[in-house]
């Protein structure tokens, strides 16, 4: 049994939630290998299609427990045990299914990161966030200094990497680490019905169009090149079959991943 990682499934969509509430959801290394582990879980579990991340308490995370973490960096230990998927998608392979992240309070350093790594990341009014790794003399392991400016352009990013400052949800929203802004409180609300929304959807067409998009991010070419096989397969599919019957009788098409 996790615990320091608590898991629910609502219907398609599985919520996984940070709960070490006491620490400010401190990751220290056993926390680290549970949330890869269910994410593992979640990659592996044919009846979910869709995952959100949340967290318990007054804030999304504090970062790293240094104290506990550091030794293990330095150790050259794996950061995520044997888990296959890794959160962060840096160490281990990505998660193959939609992330939505809901965060409120504090997300400090590899909070940034897991909200990087997601594909769409909802915050609430009180969300504030810094990557201070350099004021702890270190640099951003986790994805920031790749995935943060691809998302909102490299001077953007600098102006947080380097310098430590904390910024809140709107300028998150500016530089794309945020796609939409709730009333405090409302943010895991929100993003379960996001999950919800692509969880409605045909799930081989959501797993082409991730793959699609997240091999543009480092080679566009490779996906042009992809595009005319994929959508030749995914025409095939009985999902397809399914959409076309369901356009053509003015019904709500139910897929099947089929």
């Amino acid at each position: 049994m996790a615990e320091f990682i608590t898991t629910e499934d609502r219907g398609f969509v599985r919520l996984i939630g940070l709960n070490r509430p006491d620490k400010r959801n401190a990751f220290t290394g056993a926390m680290l290998a549970e949330l890869a582990q269910a994410y593992t879980d979640l990659a592996d579990d044919p009846a979910i299609r869709c995952g959100v991340l949340y967290a318990h308490g007054s804030m999304f995370t504090a970062g790293l427990d240094l104290a506990d973490v550091a030794p293990r960096v330095m150790a050259g230990e794996p950061l995520m045990g044997a888990a296959r998927i890794d959160p962060w998608g840096i160490y281990g392979e990505r998660c193959p299914k939609p992330m939505v992240l809901a965060v409120h309070g504090k997300c400090l350093t590899l909070g940034i990161e897991l909200a990087l790594s997601a594909d769409i990341v909802i915050a609430d009014e009180t969300a504030a966030f810094a990557q201070i790794e350099i004021a702890r003399g270190i640099f951003p392991f986790g994805g920031a200094t790749v995935r943060m400016a691809q998302a909102g352009g490299y001077q953007n990013a600098m102006r947080w990497l380097l310098t430590g400052d904390e910024f809140g949800a709107e300028d998150a929203r500016h530089l794309g680490l945020v796609q939409e802004i709730t009333p405090p409180g409302q943010a895991l609300e929100h993003a379960v019905a996001i999950a919800e929304r692509i969880s409605a959807q045909a799930p081989l067409g959501v797993a082409a169009t991730l793959k699609s998009a997240r091999l543009a991010m480092h080679d566009p070419e490779a996906a042009k090149a992809a595009l005319a096989d994929e959508v030749r397969a995914l025409f095939s599919t009985e999902d397809a079959a399914t959409a076309l019957a369901a356009f053509m009788t003015r019904q709500t098409p139910v897929f099947k991943g089929r």
